[in-house]
């Protein structure tokens, strides 16, 4: 959890942190800063890991069995694909991987399929429709390759799933609903979205606050989306989407009511349950409705007055990278949390469900100093002049509960992830860093400047 990562070092520079080196490959990059990409990879039939490490001038694909134990390389120039950055992978029923290749200004996707068998290549190009559609996000899903796009002068998206060297186009139309902003003035489809930008959510793993506080959020499944809308703060309108036929399923959650009219209100989907909260200086409302019936399930008001029976760590703000504060009074922090952008994130590991609830916002202070430099003026010759400086803070907790939703009193331990971004934060040989979840634990990618591997690094949930 990044916006708590400051908190956590505190905790790490006592006990040690729960990481393993994996695997390292000697390989020289002259210039970590000189079009050099790096990416982990999963094939999730065969849980071969894959690192693809894109230099200047050459491609290496290197393929790990489930034991880190390297099974075979791949070297080839980067013919084809000169000045174009790595857009994502999928697998192919035969095992081998296929790269995307991306280049804005030629409007087109390179699509190159590597085989290890023989150690040959075959290239494709996709032309993208950039002149009528726009890129919202791309991701993998079952070793496909997925690319999302919204029209310019269409109420619709657009998904292409790229699979086995084959591209099928899904066409998602938005036209029959309504929609509202804040005002509940009746807006188009894309209108919302150019408003509230999609932001997507990582599946499987911790997203941050500065993710989560977005109004519009995509969630992938297999063979399916949820997108989430909460530019209203009365309600969640979700579209539950087949990608198999196209049926587009609206469903309305009504935030819980309270005595006065929130200031900010946000919501995240997580196995079938949607978790809102609104706040407003006076009180807090955090409801979790189950997705099937729209029935809730748990929830709590938090007044001003009263002491937040849910929160397992303080109530904390953080100043961009500074050390959290703990914020003593619930009717602060609820003031505090009424001014920002409102987010909550769910994320479930072996043990537990880990909530944090929060905001984020900015605040500009004016320093005044004379119109020369920054000394004193001392013959008074020059008028004073105010500069702005812009800080970014947020304002958060956090909660475990049982995945049967239960409340508990443990204290948060770190997640693979918090560790993680501490790892890198202390060592600073660390360049081009990568990361990738798996079943039970995360793996960081990342090149050595110091002693010129490409290395794989194993972190745990949880303290040793």
């Amino acid at each position: 959890m990044k916006q708590i990562f400051l908190f956590l070092s505190i905790i790490f520079s006592t006990v040690s942190i729960s990481q393993t080196v994996l695997t390292s490959y000697p390989i020289d990059l002259k210039n970590v800063q000189d079009q050099y990409e790096l990416l982990n990879a999963e094939n999730t039939t065969t849980h071969d890991v894959f690192a693809f490490i894109a230099s200047p001038n050459n491609f290496t694909i290197l393929k790990y069995n489930s034991a880190f134990f390297l099974k075979d390389q791949f070297v080839t120039s980067r013919q084809y694909v000169e000045n174009r950055s790595l857009l994502g992978y999928s697998f192919s029923e035969d095992g081998n991987p296929t790269v995307y290749w991306l280049s804005p200004e030629q409007k087109d996707i390179i699509v190159i399929k590597y085989y290890f068998e023989n150690k040959t290549t075959r290239a494709l190009k996709f032309a993208l429709p950039v002149d009528n559609q726009s890129i919202v996000t791309q991701y993998q899903k079952d070793n496909n390759f997925y690319l999302l796009m919204k029209y310019k002068d269409k109420q619709a998206l657009t998904a292409y799933i790229f699979k086995n060297g084959m591209a099928e186009e899904r066409f998602l139309d938005f036209s029959p609903f309504i929609f509202r902003d804040r005002k509940t003035q009746q807006k188009t489809f894309n209108q919302i979205l150019n408003e509230n930008p999609i932001e997507k959510m990582d599946s499987g793993e911790y997203n941050p606050l500065f993710k989560v506080v977005a109004k519009s959020k995509l969630y992938t499944l297999p063979n399916r989306l949820i997108l989430t809308l909460d530019q209203s703060l009365r309600k969640t309108q979700l579209f539950d989407i087949n990608l198999d036929n196209l049926e587009i399923k609206e469903k309305t959650f009504m935030q819980p009511l309270g005595h006065k009219n929130a200031r900010t209100s946000n919501s995240f989907y997580h196995e079938n349950k949607l978790y809102q909260f609104n706040v407003n200086s006076d009180e807090l409302l955090f409801d979790i409705k189950d997705y099937d019936s729209g029935e809730s399930v748990k929830a709590f008001t938090v007044l001003k007055n009263d002491t937040i029976r849910f929160n397992n760590s303080p109530l904390l703000m953080q100043i961009e990278n500074r050390q959290p504060k703990e914020i003593k009074k619930t009717s602060k922090f609820l003031k505090e949390l009424a001014s920002v952008d409102a987010g909550l994130s769910v994320f479930k590991n072996k043990k537990n469900l880990f909530i944090t609830l929060g905001g984020t916002g900015s605040d500009s202070k004016a320093i005044s100093m004379n119109g020369f430099n920054m000394f004193d003026d001392f013959f008074g010759d020059f008028p004073p002049r105010n500069y702005y400086i812009e800080s970014n803070y947020s304002v958060f907790f956090e909660s475990v509960w049982t995945k049967k939703l239960e409340l508990t009193t443990e204290k948060h331990e770190p997640l693979a992830s918090d560790k993680i971004y501490y790892f890198m934060d202390t060592h600073k040989e660390v360049s081009l860093p990568n990361i990738l979840k798996l079943n039970n634990y995360s793996i960081l990618g990342y090149y050595d400047i110091t002693s010129k591997e490409y290395v794989l690094r194993k972190f745990t949930d949880g303290f040793d």
